[in-house]
Parts: C-alpha cells; structure tokens; sequence
C-alpha cells in the first residue's frame, strides 16, 4: 500500500516538474519574442531617425545654397543700384550749362501742373497732347467729382509727373535736345528705355 502512493507521489512530482519545465520553457520563448520584436522597433525607429536627420540635412544645405545665391543677386542688385544712385546724383549735383534745363525747375513745375510742366524740357510730340489731356481731365473732374476724391489721385500722379519732368530735363541736358520717354521705336540702335536717362528718342519736331 505504502508503495503504491509512493508511485503515485513520485509520478505527482515528475508531472509538476514537467508543468514546471513546460512553463519556463513558454516564459524563455514568450521573452526571447518579445526581446525580437523589441529589437525590431528599435531598429526601425533607428532607420526613421537616420532618414529624418538625412532630409533634415539636405533642406538645411538647400536653404543655405539659396540664401547664398540670393545674397549674391542681392548684392548685385545692391551694387547696381548703388552704381545707378550715384551717376543720377553726379548728374543732379553737377553746375547747369548754358542752354541746359533745370531739373528743379521741370520738376517742381510737371509736380505742381501735372503734364503742363512737361512743356519746359519734353518732346512736344508728347507734352503738348499730354497737356491738353490734362487740362481737359481736370476741368471735367473737377466739375462731377468732389475735390476730396480727386485728392488720392492727384497724389499719385502729381509725383509720378514731377519725376517725369525730371527725366525729360536730364535727358534734355545729355543729348542737347527735346527726347521722348514713350512712344515706340524710331531708330534702329537707340535704347527707349525710361530708365536709360537722355537716352529716349528725339523729339524730331525740333
């Protein structure tokens, strides 16, 4: 009798020792996958941040190559502009000659009188209508518009007249004559370009 439940307690044992053996052995197994999908995430995520460092790199480089070439043509421009600024000012400060016109005197008078003061130095071909338009324009507006809205206008293009009659002195005193500043192309190798002072077409009236 005393054997049979020593029988039976020993297959007891190794049954609990095989419970416990098969246990640890899913614990190792359900570690080790984990331990797999763990190293996977992070490796993953490593990748990600590689990626993500690179792209970060490469838009910084692109941001410095343009402000590198931006701060080139900036500077161009700057110099250009500075280059520009200085010959109009020579011409400006320079003594008037015999015979030249008056910047100041085209400009104050195309600012206060609009077109009409393009008379003093601009093409005739180009002051005179301009400033019979002008006249007609104002007379009308003045009759069927109240002075309060014309007032935005006017100071718009006031200014944008007096530097008119400026150009057409400057341009007057460079090439000894009356240039027009519109207007399409007469002569073949001439600039008509605003910006190129005195060098407009001639007024061939004169």
């Amino acid at each position: 009798m005393a054997t049979d439940e020593d029988e039976a307690r020993a297959r007891l044992d190794e049954l609990e020792g095989e419970v416990r053996a098969e246990a640890e052995l899913s614990r190792r197994r359900r570690a080790e996958a984990e331990a797999k999908v763990r190293a996977q995430r992070e490796r993953a995520q490593a990748e990600r941040d590689e990626l993500r460092a690179r792209q970060v790199a490469v838009v910084k480089k692109q941001g410095r190559d343009r402000g590198r070439d931006r701060g080139g043509a900036d500077l161009g421009d700057a110099l250009m502009l500075a280059k520009k600024a200085a010959d109009t000012k020579a011409e400006l400060t320079r003594p008037r000659e015999a015979g030249e016109k008056s910047w100041l005197i085209s400009g104050g008078a195309s600012f206060l009188l609009g077109p009409l003061g393009w008379l003093y130095a601009g093409s005739w071909r180009e002051a005179a209508p301009a400033a019979l338009a002008w006249l007609l324009a104002v007379g009308l507006a003045s009759k069927i518009i109240p002075m309060f809205l014309l007032m935005p206008v006017l100071m718009v293009v006031l200014p944008l007249s007096g530097i008119a009659g400026v150009v057409y002195a400057m341009g007057y005193n460079r090439q000894g004559k009356r240039i027009r500043l519109f207007g399409d192309d007469g002569e073949e190798g001439k600039d008509r370009r605003i910006g190129r002072l005195g060098a407009g077409r001639d007024d061939e009236d004169l």
